[in-house]
C-alpha cells in the first residue's frame, strides 16, 4: 500500500511559496483553522514588494477575546482594506509580466465580501492558487475532525484520523516535534521535514533579490508555468 501524507498548517493569507511547496507533498493538507487567532501574525498578513523592500499587506479583523479562534475571526470591512489591497496590488505589479495572472487569481476574492470570515478568505485564496499551480492535496478543515489533543499529539491523531503514515511538517517546527517525542521511532505515524530550499528569481524592480514574499510576487514575476516550478523545487530554469 502506497503511504499516505498529511501537512497540517494555520491557513496563512496570501502564503509564500514553501507554504505550497508542503502542499504539493502531502495527499492530505489540514488548514488548523480552530486554534487561537494570533494578532499580527501569518494569519492575517504577508509581504510583497514596494520600493525595493518588503511591505505588509495586513487585514484588520475584529478581535473579540483572547481565546478567539482564527476560524471565528471576522474581517472588519469599515477600514475599506480590501480596496487598499487591489489598489496597492496594482500599483506594486503593474508594469510586472504576469500581472494580469496574479490579478485574476487575487482580486475577486480579496473584494468579495460575501467572504467575512478571515479563515474563510484565506483558504479559497490558497486552494485557488493550489488549484492553478496544479497541486493534488485533498484539503481538510481540522474543525470538522473529531479530534482533541494539543500540540504534537493532536496532529499525530489528526494523522491517525485520516488514515496518513507520515506527517510532513516545516523544519521550523522541529525543536518543539522531537521535544513532545510523540514522533519517535515507535510511532506509527512517521515523521518527516520539508527541505525547500530558494533561489532567486527574476524579480523586476529590486536591484537586489528579496525572498519569503507572498506567492503573488512569484506568479506576478514568472506566470504560471515557471511559477509551478519555483513552488516545486525552489528555483526556476532560465
Amino acid at each position: 500500500m502506497t503511504d499516505m501524507r498529511c501537512a497540517i498548517m494555520q491557513p496563512t493569507y496570501l502564503p509564500w511559496a514553501g507554504y505550497f511547496n508542503l502542499i504539493s507533498q502531502v495527499d492530505f493538507f489540514v488548514f488548523l483553522d480552530d486554534v487561537q487567532f494570533e494578532k499580527q501574525s501569518w494569519q492575517s498578513r504577508n509581504r510583497i514588494l514596494l520600493n525595493e523592500t518588503y511591505h505588509f499587506l495586513s487585514v484588520p479583523v475584529r478581535h473579540v477575546s483572547l481565546t478567539q479562534k482564527i476560524g471565528e475571526v471576522e474581517c472588519e470591512d469599515k477600514h475599506k482594506w480590501r480596496e487598499k489591497h487591489v489598489r496597492m496590488l496594482k500599483y506594486t505589479y503593474a508594469k510586472h509580466a504576469f500581472h494580469d495572472e496574479m490579478y485574476e487569481a487575487t482580486f475577486d476574492l480579496i473584494q468579495d465580501r460575501s467572504i467575512t470570515r478571515l479563515a474563510d478568505l484565506n483558504i479559497q485564496l490558497i486552494k485557488r492558487f493550489s488549484h492553478l499551480l496544479g497541486l493534488k492535496a485533498l484539503f481538510v478543515l481540522s474543525s470538522t475532525l473529531p479530534i482533541e489533543g494539543k500540540r504534537s499529539n493532536r496532529l499525530f491523531h489528526i494523522c491517525q484520523e485520516l488514515g496518513c503514515d507520515e506527517y510532513v511538517s516545516p523544519v521550523g517546527s522541529a525543536d518543539y516535534l522531537q521535544k513532545d517525542g510523540v514522533f519517535d521511532q515507535s510511532s506509527p505515524v512517521r515523521l518527516t521535514f520539508q527541505n525547500y530550499q530558494l533561489s532567486p528569481y527574476a524579480q523586476k524592480g529590486a536591484s537586489e533579490f528579496v525572498s519569503h514574499l507572498s506567492v503573488v510576487d512569484v506568479l506576478a514575476n514568472l506566470g504560471w508555468d515557471q511559477a509551478r516550478e519555483y513552488v516545486m523545487t525552489g528555483k526556476v530554469s532560465f
